[in-house]
C-alpha cells in the first residue's frame, strides 16, 4: 500500500507521529494508501523552515514571483491529465469535472500573474510643506490554510497563489481524505522555480490544526469546510492575533439544474429550488423528474458522459442517507427515490442515488441542513416576497439565484437578498478570479472575500509613509539609469 507523506522544506518526507489516516478509492470502497497525520513538532519544524525562507522571497521584486506563476500555469496545463487523474481517483469526481476543479484554481494563479499592479501602494505630492506620503503593501510573513476534501485542487490554489504572490510562506493543511493533489502542486510550484519553503504541505487532523491555530508566528490562516469548524477556527484564531477568513456551510436557494454535479459535494451545489406559483412548481417537477431518473452514475474510469460519481467516503455515504430517510419521516414527498441505488461491481462504493424531494418545508432536516449530497428539495412558494423570505431568513447566506424574464423582479433580488453571491438567469453563481468569492451570515466568518482583489488585501499589511526632506540639490549627483538585475 502507498504510504503518503508531508513535503516539507522542499523535500517529500515521513511521518514521524505514528498516527495515520485512510485514503480510499471511493468508488470501490478500498483503501488505497495512507496519509501520515502530524503533530506539533511536525509542524513546528515547517514553520522553523518558512520564517527562515520567508524574509529572502518577499524581497524579490513582483515581476519575479509573477514570473514563477506564470511558469506554474504552464505546469499545470502541462500535467492537467495527471492531476484530474489523481483527483478523480481519490475523491470520486468525473475526469471532466476534476479538470474544472484544477481550471477554477488555474484561473486564480493567472490572477495573480498581475502581483506587480495589484501591490502598487499610493502617492501623495506634498502633503504638506515640503512633505510627501505615500503607503506600502507589504506580506505578513508566514501563512498558512486549511482546505477541504471537495475542491483539493481549487481551493488550495485560491488561498497559496495570492499569499506566494505577495511574498508571503504558506503552508497548507489539506484534507487528509484526498491529499495528493496538494502535494503534487507543491512540487510543481518549485519546478516553476519557488524557492523552497515557501510552499509546504503538512497533513493532519485537528492535532496539526491546532498546531496551526496556536503557532505565534503564524499571521494568517484561511478555511474552508462546514460551519462549525469555521466559527472554531475563526474564534481561536482572532483570540490568538491572527488574521482569519473562515468559509463555512451553504444552503443554496435557486433554480434548477446544478444540483448533482460532483455528486452534490460543494458548496455552491443547488440544494433548494423555489417554485413560484403551483403551476409553475407541478410544470417543474415534470420536467425535473425525466431529466434527473436518467443521470448516469458510475466511476471516473467510466468515460466522460458519467453525470456523476461516489461520495468522498462511506461515513458521507450514511450521513446523506440518514437525512433523506428524516425527509420522508418529517412529510416530504420523495418524487425520486435513489436509497436502493447498486452499481455492479461497485457494490461497496461510496455510489448514492439521485433524489428529489417535493413539497418540503422549512421546519425539515433536509431544508435545514446542509447534505453534501446529490439531493434537490423544492419548496414551493405561493409568491415572489414568500421566496425572497426564504432565502433571506435561511441562516446560511453563500449563493442564491433567480430565473426570470421580469428585469425588475431581478433588480430587486439582487438589491435586497443578504446572500454574498447572486445569479441572474445563472445557476451557479461562482465569480471569475478577478473578483471575489464569499458569502454572508454563517456561510463566512471574516471582512475579506476568497480571490480577486480581496486576496491581496487579506495578504498584506499596509504601511503608510510620511517623508520629508531637506530643500537644496548636493554635490555628488549620478544620473546614470540603474539597471534592474
Amino acid at each position: 500500500m502507498q504510504e503518503l507523506t508531508h513535503y516539507i522544506g522542499g523535500a517529500h518526507v515521513k511521518g514521524t507521529s505514528g498516527r495515520f489516516a485512510d485514503v480510499y478509492n471511493p468508488a470501490t470502497g478500498e483503501v488505497q494508501a495512507r496519509v501520515p497525520l502530524a503533530n506539533a513538532a511536525e509542524m513546528e519544524k515547517a514553520v522553523q523552515i518558512a520564517a527562515e525562507a520567508q524574509p529572502k522571497w518577499a524581497k524579490v521584486n513582483p515581476q519575479r514571483r509573477a514570473r514563477v506563476m506564470m511558469a506554474f500555469v504552464g505546469l499545470l496545463n502541462r500535467d492537467m491529465d495527471k492531476l484530474a487523474e489523481a483527483l478523480s481517483r481519490e475523491h470520486g469526481k468525473t475526469i471532466p469535472d476534476a479538470k474544472g476543479d484544477v481550471v477554477r484554481g488555474l484561473e486564480v494563479v493567472e490572477y495573480c500573474i498581475g502581483a506587480p499592479q495589484l501591490l502598487k501602494g499610493e502617492f501623495t505630492d506634498s502633503a504638506g510643506p515640503g512633505i510627501d506620503m505615500y503607503s506600502m503593501k507589504q506580506a505578513l510573513g508566514v501563512t498558512a490554510g486549511i482546505t477541504p476534501f471537495n475542491f483539493p485542487a481549487m481551493i488550495p490554489m485560491w488561498m497559496f497563489a495570492p499569499a506566494i504572490a505577495c511574498g508571503n510562506a504558506f503552508i497548507l493543511k489539506p484534507s487528509e481524505r484526498d491529499p495528493s493533489v496538494p502535494l503534487m502542486l507543491a512540487e510543481l510550484m518549485e519546478e516553476a522555480g519557488l524557492p523552497k519553503g515557501i510552499l509546504q504541505v503538512v497533513n493532519g487532523d485537528k492535532e496539526a490544526v491546532d498546531a496551526i491555530l496556536d503557532h505565534d508566528v503564524i499571521q494568517s490562516i484561511g478555511f474552508v469546510g462546514s460551519t462549525p469548524i469555521a466559527e472554531y477556527i475563526y474564534g481561536r484564531g482572532c483570540a490568538n492575533g491572527k488574521r482569519v477568513q473562515c468559509f463555512g456551510g451553504a444552503k443554496n436557494h435557486m433554480m434548477i439544474g446544478a444540483g448533482y454535479g460532483a455528486a452534490g459535494e460543494r458548496c455552491m451545489a443547488i440544494s433548494v429550488a423555489v417554485p413560484v406559483g403551483e403551476e409553475t412548481a407541478d410544470r417543474l417537477i415534470e420536467k425535473l423528474v425525466p431529466r434527473i431518473e436518467a443521470l448516469k452514475v458510475g466511476p471516473y474510469t467510466s468515460g466522460n458522459d458519467v453525470d456523476y460519481g461516489p461520495v468522498v467516503t462511506a461515513a458521507a455515504k450514511a450521513n446523506i442517507l440518514k437525512l433523506i430517510e428524516s425527509g420522508v419521516a418529517q412529510g416530504a414527498d420523495l418524487v425520486v427515490d435513489g436509497r436502493d441505488f447498486k452499481l455492479q461491481g461497485y457494490e461497496d462504493g461510496f455510489f448514492v442515488g439521485p433524489h428529489l424531494f417535493d413539497r418540503v418545508t422549512k421546519d425539515m432536516d433536509i431544508y435545514t441542513k446542509e447534505i453534501f449530497g446529490p439531493v434537490l428539495s423544492v419548496v414551493r412558494a405561493q409568491n415572489y416576497e414568500e421566496a425572497l423570505g426564504l432565502a433571506m431568513d435561511h441562516e446560511y447566506g453563500n449563493g442564491t439565484a433567480i430565473f426570470t424574464r421580469d428585469g425588475d423582479a431581478a433588480r430587486d433580488f439582487a438589491n435586497r437578498i443578504n446572500i454574498g453571491m447572486v445569479g441572474i438567469n445563472v445557476p451557479i453563481p461562482v465569480p471569475l478570479a478577478y473578483h471575489t468569492f464569499g458569502g454572508w451570515k454563517k456561510s463566512m466568518f471574516g471582512d475579506l472575500n476568497q480571490h480577486g482583489p480581496d486576496a491581496f488585501k487579506f495578504y498584506t499589511r499596509t504601511k503608510t509613509i510620511t517623508s520629508r526632506w531637506p530643500s537644496g540639490i548636493k554635490d555628488g549627483s549620478a544620473f546614470s539609469i540603474p539597471l534592474m538585475e
